[in-house]
């Protein structure tokens, strides 16, 4: 991918590079799902019930959409708030340990975000990025934007 402003390095994270872990927050970090959360599934479940049929993860597409639907051009994202910097200049400063690396990987993802969606633009799509958080507290208004866009006609 080429970039136009100047990709954000992040630093390796172990303990040469003077970041280090405990065992239990190590476990913790080996939780986190990257795909199949709980937030994509319930999404993906109140999706399928209107009807609308979708891919998941599509390869195909730049930035692997959570949710994609081909016909309409769509390409829905749902975002950890953590992981892609929700209210991030707030947020930001709450970091407490770590921040040399947390820093620049959070920004790094937020910067990823920005031209993902715009080279999806470029190629036609309509790109939605939810909070998990929405998700999870107001499913039936994200449903419902879907459903407002596919069905008002302004995927022509």
């Amino acid at each position: 991918m080429i970039y136009e402003e100047e990709k954000i390095k992040v630093p390796r994270f172990n303990e040469e590079s003077g970041f280090y872990t405990t065992k239990k927050r190590s476990k913790m970090m080996s939780k986190i799902r990257g795909k199949n959360t709980k937030p994509e599934l319930l999404f993906r479940k109140a999706l399928w019930k209107q009807g609308i049929r979708y891919r998941v993860d599509s390869k195909k597409l730049i930035g692997k959409p959570d949710v994609s639907i081909q016909k309409y051009k769509l390409a829905i994202f749902i975002d950890g708030e953590f992981w892609h910097g929700y209210n991030w200049p707030e947020r930001k400063e709450t970091l407490k340990s770590n921040r040399a690396f947390w820093i620049p990987k959070i920004e790094r993802n937020m910067q990823r975000d920005r031209q993902v969606n715009k080279k999806l633009q470029e190629m036609g799509y309509t790109v939605f990025r939810f909070w998990t958080q929405e998700i999870k507290t107001n499913l039936n208004k994200c449903i419902n934007d879907i459903l407002v866009y596919i069905n008002t006609g302004q995927n022509d």
